[in-house]
C-alpha cells in the first residue's frame, strides 16, 4: 500500500467538506477488501433520516456497462431460446435494424452502440427540441417509439468518433428485451447482480418511482438545497439503482473478473480503436482515463439532485465509489481520493501567461458549434467551453499560445482556435466570432423556423436586441428561453435543464440567409445533438 491507513482516512474525511451537500457515501477497496468507507448526511432532510450503507442511490449511467456485460453474457450462454433460433449475433444485428431502420444502410453495428461511437444523437438533449419541458414525464412505451421515427440521421459516421447517446444504450436494452423475451431487470438481476453480491440492487426505470428514503436535491448553501423532480423512465442507458453495500461488492467481483480473460469484465477493458486506428478511451459502457499515470477505469451517474462515480485501477487492484444525492462533482472526488490513496498529486509547474487572443468565442467549422474560451481563476490556464456550458474544461498552458488537458490539446493562431479533442478522436478549427451592434437591433431573427427531419418548431420572439426562444414537438410546447449574440451571424440559445441531467446546455444557432440578405433559417447543434437545420416559414 501506498499510504498508510491513517492517511487515508485524512483523504476521505475531506470529501464531505470539499464537496459540500445534503450527503453522500464512499469507499476505498484494494485487494478485494474495504480499507475505508465513510457515509455522512442525510438521505431525506426533510424527514431528518440520515444516509447509511444501505441507502439505495439511483445509480444512473453506471448502468450502462452492467447492460454490456449482460449482452456479452447472451452472447456466450445464450437462453435455451436462443440457442434454439441459432446464431445469436445474428439475432441481435436483425432485432437492431428493425428497431432503427437506418442502422443497416449507415453500417451501424452493436459495438458501435456499446462505444458511444455510433453518431446517433441523444434523445435527451433531442427532447428539448421535440417541447419537453425539465419535469415533465416521459415514458418508455408511450414516447419512445415516436423518438425513434424521428431518428433518421446521424452526426457523423459511424466508428469515426465517439459522442455520448444514451439512445445507445436504449436501442441495446431494448434488442436483449426483444431477443430474450425476458424483462432487462430480470435478466440483469440473474446474470449480473447476483453474481456480483449486490443482495439489494435492482433496476427501477422511472426515475419517480425510487425506492425511499434516498432524495435528490438540487442547488447549493448560498441559495439552498431542494428537493428535485424527475419523471423520466429509462432502462438500458440507466435505472439501477444500488446501495455503497451493493458498490462496495461490485467492486470487489469485478476485481476478480479483470484477472480472468474469460470473463465479460476482462473484455471490456481491452484497448479499442476507431475506424482510422486511433485509440478510443470508451469501450463497453467504460471510460478509461489516466489520472497522474494512473490508467483508471470506470464511469459516472448523473441525475437532477444525484451525482455518482466509480472508478477501478486493475493494476492495483484499488476500486473508489463515490455517491452523493446532491450535485457535487462525484468524477473529481474520486480523482482525488486516487491520486491521495496511490500518492500521486498533481505536478507542479512554473504557471505560463495566457496570450490575450486566446479569449472569444469561435464557431468551429465542421460542427458548426461555438466554442468559448475565458479567463481562468487559476494561474496558467484558459477555460475552454465546448461540450456543456455549465462545465469548462481547463486547458493547462505549455507556452502563452499552446495548452493541454487529460482529454484535448489547443493552440490560439490569431482568430484561429485548434482543439483536438484526444478522446473523441475529433479535431476543431474555429474561426473567432466577431460582434456587430447592427445584429443586435435586426429584427428578421423573429419569426417560426421548422426542422422537417426531426419534425421541430421553433419560434424566436422578441425585439431589440432580446431575443428569445422556444421549441413545439410531439413532447409538447417546451420552455422560453434566452437567446444571445455571439457574434457575426451566430447566436445560442440556453438551456441549462433539460429531462436529463447534465442538460444539453447551449444550442449554437448559425443563421442562414439568401442572396437578399433575409434571414431563411439556421442551423443548431449542442453537444449531444448537432447538425439539424431550421427553414424559417413563410
Amino acid at each position: 500500500m501506498s499510504v498508510q491507513k491513517q492517511t487515508i482516512e485524512e483523504i476521505i474525511n475531506v470529501i464531505p467538506l470539499r464537496y459540500r451537500g445534503p450527503g453522500g457515501a464512499l469507499a476505498v477497496i484494494k485487494n478485494g477488501e474495504v480499507i475505508s468507507q465513510r457515509v455522512w448526511g442525510y438521505a431525506d432532510q426533510s424527514r431528518r433520516i440520515p444516509v447509511d450503507p444501505s441507502t439505495q442511490f439511483p445509480i444512473c449511467s453506471i448502468t450502462k456497462q452492467f447492460v454490456c456485460g449482460l449482452m456479452m453474457d447472451l452472447h456466450r450462454n445464450p437462453t435455451p431460446t436462443m440457442a434454439a433460433k441459432g446464431d445469436v449475433q445474428s439475432q441481435f444485428i436483425e432485432k437492431l435494424h428493425e428497431l432503427l431502420p437506418m442502422a443497416r444502410e449507415k453500417g451501424l453495428t452493436l459495438q458501435n452502440l456499446c462505444d458511444m461511437q455510433s453518431g446517433i444523437r441523444d434523445y435527451w438533449a433531442m427532447t428539448t427540441l421535440w417541447g419537453a419541458k425539465p419535469e415533465d414525464e416521459f415514458l418508455i412505451d408511450r414516447d419512445t417509439p415516436s423518438m425513434l421515427d424521428r431518428t433518421k440521421s446521424l452526426h457523423f459516421e459511424p466508428g469515426t468518433e465517439y459522442s455520448y447517446s444514451n439512445v445507445n444504450f436504449y436501442l441495446l436494452g431494448r434488442i436483449i428485451e426483444h431477443v430474450t423475451g425476458e424483462p432487462l431487470g430480470k435478466l440483469l438481476e440473474e446474470r449480473v447482480l447476483k453474481p456480483a453480491g449486490m443482495t439489494t440492487a435492482l433496476l427501477c426505470p422511472n426515475t419517480a418511482h425510487h425506492p425511499p428514503p434516498c432524495v435528490g436535491y438540487e442547488g447549493n448553501e448560498d441559495h439552498g438545497f431542494y428537493e428535485a423532480v424527475n419523471r423520466m423512465e429509462w432502462s438500458g442507458d440507466a435505472g439501477l439503482v444500488a446501495s455503497l453495500n451493493d458498490m462496495i461488492a461490485y467492486e470487489k467481483y469485478l476485481d476478480q473478473l479483470s484477472a480472468d480473460p474469460q470473463s465479460w469484465y476482462y473484455t471490456a477493458t481491452r484497448p479499442q480503436t476507431y475506424s482510422d486506428g486511433a485509440a478510443a478511451r470508451y469501450h463497453y459502457g467504460l471510460s478509461h482515463v489516466d489520472i497522474n499515470g494512473i490508467n483508471a477505469i470506470g464511469h459516472g451517474g448523473a441525475l437532477r439532485g444525484y451525482r455518482l462515480h466509480r472508478k477501478h485501477v486493475p493494476q492495483e487492484h484499488l476500486s473508489v465509489v463515490v455517491l452523493f444525492n446532491h450535485e457535487a462533482d462525484a468524477s473529481a472526488a474520486v480523482e482525488d481520493i486516487l491520486r491521495g490513496v496511490l500518492n500521486r498529486p498533481n505536478p507542479e509547474s512554473a504557471p505560463m501567461k495566457p496570450a490575450a487572443e486566446w479569449y472569444g468565442v469561435f464557431l468551429d467549422q465542421a460542427t458548426q458549434l461555438a466554442i468559448t474560451v475565458a479567463k481562468s481563476s487559476r494561474e496558467g490556464e484558459v477555460l475552454v467551453t465546448y461540450d456543456a456550458h455549465l462545465e469548462p474544461a481547463s486547458l493547462k498552458l505549455i507556452d502563452a499560445k499552446n495548452g493541454k488537458s487529460r482529454s484535448m490539446t489547443g493552440s490560439i493562431d490569431g482568430d484561429v482556435l485548434h482543439i483536438h479533442r484526444v478522446s473523441e478522436n475529433r479535431k476543431l478549427e474555429a474561426r473567432r466570432l466577431t460582434p456587430r451592434d447592427s445584429s443586435l437591433k435586426e429584427p428578421a431573427l423573429t419569426g417560426d423556423y421548422y426542422c422537417e427531419e426531426v419534425d421541430s418548431t421553433f419560434h424566436c420572439i422578441g425585439e431589440a436586441g432580446m431575443l428569445y426562444g422556444c421549441f413545439d414537438g410531439y413532447l409538447g410546447q417546451g420552455i422560453v428561453t434566452p437567446i444571445r449574440y455571439l457574434g457575426d451571424d451566430v447566436w445560442a440559445l440556453s438551456c441549462p435543464r433539460g429531462l436529463d441531467a447534465p442538460a444539453p446546455g447551449d444550442w449554437t444557432m448559425v443563421i442562414h440567409r439568401d442572396e437578399s440578405g433575409s434571414v431563411v433559417g439556421f442551423k443548431t447543434g449542442c453537444w449531444l445533438a448537432r447538425g439539424l437545420d431550421f427553414v424559417k416559414k413563410q
